[in-house]
């Protein structure tokens, strides 16, 4: 099933991936209520990460942007996975971000945009959302970047 916001992904030529399996002993995403709750999600691209390394050293910031949309689009897949369609998506209430950062690398919210802009671009005013960017010595697998989402459903 795919709806309005599947378009809105298509218009910017992007397709929802399937979800990505978990890589340790957790859900990609859980339903309380009307709120789904991911787990953090890396930039996995058919199984693999394009890019390794810390952000400021062997990932540039740009490079590490593109890859937190990457995470977003990661993390909406995780969200249908329990909803069934993404149109149930009321809102984004929180986005957060872990960027493996280089000793001196300070860009943490401008990485975390690409998340929250792909976001913003599919969901519009319902892709508004709370943020944290949080830079790290190390995430799973060496990836760049990790993000996960709070978001609220309509009610059934």
């Amino acid at each position: 099933m795919s709806g309005a916001v599947e378009a809105a992904l298509a218009e910017l030529g992007l397709k929802l991936p399937e979800v990505v399996p978990p890589l340790a002993a957790y859900q990609p995403a859980v339903r309380t209520g009307v709120y789904v709750y991911t787990s953090g999600q890396l930039p996995m691209v058919e199984g693999k990460l394009p890019v390794t390394g810390k952000v400021g050293a062997e990932v540039t910031p740009e490079e590490a942007k593109e890859l937190a949309r990457i995470c977003a689009l990661n993390a909406l897949a995780a969200v249908k996975s329990v909803t069934g369609d993404l149109d149930r998506i009321a809102r984004v209430v929180k986005v957060l971000g872990f960027v493996a950062s280089a000793a001196d690398f300070t860009g943490q919210p401008a990485v975390v945009n690409g998340a929250s802009e792909l976001l913003g671009q599919v969901l519009g005013d319902r892709g508004v959302h709370a943020r944290s960017a949080v830079g790290v010595s190390v995430l799973p697998l060496d990836s760049p970047v990790e993000v996960e989402i709070q978001v609220e459903l309509t009610e059934d």
